[in-house]
């Protein structure tokens, strides 16, 4: 990508070490999700971890100690009911500490809510969760960005069922007729929506075709392979470049806990004492299995 990362975190996280942090934050995940009384949107949660983490742990320019630099790249979460998963991608790179995740989730006043807002919590740059908005948002700040001649990047995290929004498709031509380089779009492509597979209501495939139509680049990835993540953010054209590009993950919703992965039932959910067993069981094993292979 041409760049260090901000702050003190010296050399960047070695693909193994990023692997052990998306455990760790899936671990976390499901302990918060065994602990709060309400829902969390546990499934679409996990099918972001290693996207995340792979972000705020190797590909964002950030430094949490300084959060207003005018250098740092912008990351906007445009699935916003993913904002637990981010919370704690945040919580470990140092914005914060996850006790107070844990601690305060879901309450009145709340820095933590279901969905993240920028007022409430410093390190936000933008207040999402209505579907469709995060990208003509991310549009607007690279676009921003191009005018006062600022070299940093605009990061903008999409589910696929969101880009059934036309909202999504016109931020799509602006961002190529606006020639902007500096914006990365990031489709979570787990193909499932809150109550049923995606393709069953809103046919999107050819999907990588219809952002190549609409003059983007386009990049596959493996979106729960840590090395294919770290390869497409290195990959990055310059952000002076005039084309947006966009990293299609392929993913599975649940991913890590094989009860929850592809099943309807687990867009959202509470843990009780012995499911948490369970996911954390199921999560340990999928971690040694690939560690074996």
């Amino acid at each position: 990508m041409g760049q260090t990362t901000l702050g003190s975190q010296g050399q960047r996280h070695s693909v193994a070490e990023l692997e052990d942090l998306a455990f760790e934050l899936r671990s976390k995940l499901l302990y918060l999700c065994g602990t709060y009384e309400g829902a969390v949107h546990i499934g679409g949660d996990l099918s972001v971890a290693d996207i995340l983490i792979a972000l705020y742990h190797y590909g964002l320019n950030i430094d949490p100690s300084n959060i207003a630099n005018p250098a740092r790249d912008r990351f906007i979460l445009s699935k916003g009911h993913a904002a637990v998963c981010m919370y704690i991608a945040m919580a470990m790179r140092g914005f914060f500490e996850f006790d107070e995740i844990v601690e305060t989730y879901g309450q009145l006043d709340s820095a933590f809510g279901m969905h993240p807002c920028k007022v409430q919590l410093p390190g936000v740059e933008a207040s999402t969760g209505s579907l469709g908005h995060g990208l003509p948002i991310a549009v607007g700040m690279a676009k921003s960005a191009r005018q006062r001649n600022e070299p940093h990047r605009v990061f903008c995290l999409l589910g696929d069922g969101e880009t059934g929004e036309g909202s999504v498709w016109e931020a799509a031509m602006a961002g190529r007729s606006s020639e902007l380089g500096n914006l990365v779009a990031i489709v979570d492509r787990n193909r499932q929506l809150m109550t049923s597979f995606g393709e069953d209501r809103i046919v999107l495939e050819p999907y990588p075709d219809k952002w190549a139509a609409f003059g983007w680049n386009v990049v596959m990835v493996e979106g729960h392979d840590m090395a294919d993540l770290v390869k497409a953010l290195d990959n990055l054209p310059a952000p002076d470049s005039n084309r947006p590009t966009v990293l299609i993950c392929e993913t599975i919703k649940g991913k890590g806990v094989d009860f929850m992965e592809r099943n309807l039932a687990w867009h959202a959910g509470s843990l009780g004492q012995a499911d948490l067993e369970r996911a954390m069981a199921s999560l340990e094993a999928s971690r040694a299995g690939k560690e074996k292979n």
